[in-house]
């Protein structure tokens, strides 16, 4: 481990260093510089894509085991790695929780072991054919670069979800780290130690450089993770040149609480749900729709079960770090005052904690009485506030579910089987939880419906975002097939004794 209180001026001796300007990383807990990096320059993009596209021309041609023996080699040193420095300056970078910071780059290495043996599983596909003799089938190869533009929130995680499902392919991977969260993922870098010089490059830097990489006709897939509003900009650059390109572009999910709800599982999991990673997580609960009857019972049970929650440093014994800006936590606080004006209550929270009066910090929310004019219901607030608005019946918190733009994730929380496989048919998202709030499965689909996003991440989906099919039709015994021109004469349409062709 090192010191905290030492910034980090990023000179990893397998590293290439940058020629661009400074940027500096600032601690959202402290307030403090914990390092800087070098930009990356259009220049040294295009070097950097030349060097990528020479590795993966070679890496195409390798068999599809021997990809999977690398993988599963990558796999290997994350699981040997002393991931504490990684996790630290995470931690230190975006505010996370220690423990959730070591738990995500500890836990990449699934991706890399299921992608592996995946790609060498599934490659294609074998038809019933249409003519005697004729071998039909259809397999996949790989695009060539693909461009990975990471989040702040799990910036290991999320990338190795796709770079495993990129080079198990047989792509070549460039790599755009949020600002935020650069320092840790070029630390991370060293567990690509085994692929081939170049194949898998990291290039830091800002938007500039992300509509570069997605512009360059060096790439030819994109992988995106961020806002609404960034997933758009990035879905239609993608479309203006024709690259696939894979958006998980956020959402405001929804969660159930039915009269058979068991309330003291659906308190405990509502706080995690709403507050973990200080509510900055895609699939974050923040629109809470509580059956009448057992309203105020599961309000006074989460009430109690969020004051049980620590604030500080994620560094220090804390579930609710600060958030990762000065911005994101205006917004929250936007939302929450207009939230306050329009009727809704704040039953716990709402303010800037006494405790921490540096950083980015902001109590755990909970509001009550809130409805569907007011912005928190509408916008992704991505900050630790949940908003429960009280409903009639199970029917009416599906429908008011639904009413959003959004549908990345919902939750519901009940006992009765009946409620959840109703729930499972008539939510509008691409994936919902009963009981167990954001579980995800490597060899299940990650993505959402409506604007939270295009495409999927894991499973063989997300698979195939980063590989592209060609039919092809074999005849080992070649002959003169009958369709073929010249046409006979009595193919050709006669009417009232006159010929028309």
């Amino acid at each position: 481990m090192f010191n905290p209180a030492e910034p980090v001026f990023y000179r990893h001796p397998d590293y290439v260093p940058a020629r661009g300007p400074h940027h500096r990383v600032i601690d959202p807990a402290l307030l403090t510089e914990v390092g800087r990096f070098a930009i990356t320059t259009i220049d040294e993009m295009d070097a950097v894509l030349d060097t990528a596209a020479a590795a993966q021309r070679r890496w195409k041609r390798l068999d599809a085991k021997s990809r999977a023996t690398l993988l599963h080699r990558i796999a290997n040193r994350i699981e040997a790695t002393d991931m504490r420095r990684c996790a630290e300056l995470m931690s230190r970078e975006m505010g996370k929780p220690y423990p959730e910071a070591i738990g995500e780059v500890a836990n990449c290495a699934g991706a890399f072991r299921y992608f592996a043996e995946m790609a060498r599983d599934e490659a294609g596909k074998v038809a019933g054919t249409t003519q005697a003799g004729s071998f039909q089938h259809a397999r996949y190869e790989p695009l060539g670069l693909s461009v990975h533009i990471m989040p702040f929130n799990f910036p290991i995680l999320l990338m190795c979800w796709t770079v495993a499902a990129s080079l198990a392919s047989g792509n070549g991977c460039i790599i755009k780290p949020a600002p935020a969260t650069t320092l840790s993922t070029l630390e991370f870098m060293a567990v690509f130690e085994a692929l081939p010089t170049g194949l898998v490059a990291c290039l830091p830097g800002g938007v500039e450089l992300g509509e570069a990489l997605i512009a360059s006709p060096k790439t030819h897939a994109v992988a995106f993770t961020g806002s609404v509003a960034a997933g758009r900009a990035v879905a239609m650059a993608a479309a203006g040149q024709m690259k696939p390109a894979v958006i998980e572009a956020g959402g405001s999910d929804p969660m159930i609480v039915t009269a058979h709800a068991p309330l003291d599982v659906a308190a405990a999991g509502a706080v995690t749900a709403a507050f973990h990673m200080s509510g900055q997580v895609c699939t974050s609960a923040e629109r809470f729709f509580v059956v009448d009857s057992v309203h105020d019972a599961f309000v006074e049970k989460f009430v109690a079960e969020t004051r049980r929650l620590r604030i500080g440093n994620g560094l220090g014994k804390a579930e609710i770090g600060p958030l990762v800006s000065k911005a994101a936590r205006d917004k929250v606080i936007r939302l929450v005052e207009d939230a306050k004006i329009k009727g809704a209550t704040v039953v716990i929270g709402g303010k800037i904690p006494e405790s921490e009066p540096v950083g980015w910090f902001y109590e755990p929310t909970i509001l009550t009485g809130c409805t569907s004019d007011m912005a928190i219901m509408q916008e992704e607030c991505f900050g630790p506030v949940a908003a429960i608005m009280k409903v009639r019946n199970f029917d009416e918190a599906i429908e008011r579910a639904n009413d959003s733009e959004f549908g990345l994730g919902a939750s519901i929380f009940t006992t009765s089987l009946e409620e959840a496989m109703e729930a499972a048919d008539r939510l509008e998202a691409g994936m919902v939880w009963v009981n167990n709030p954001l579980i995800d499965n490597d060899a299940l689909p990650f993505g959402g419906w409506k604007k939270s996003g295009l495409g999927r991440e894991l499973s063989k989906l997300g698979l195939d975002a980063f590989r592209r099919s060609k039919m092809v039709i074999i005849d080992h015994k070649p002959v003169v097939q009958d369709w073929w021109y010249p046409y006979p004469d009595d193919w050709f349409y006669e009417a009232e004794g006159r010929k028309h062709v």
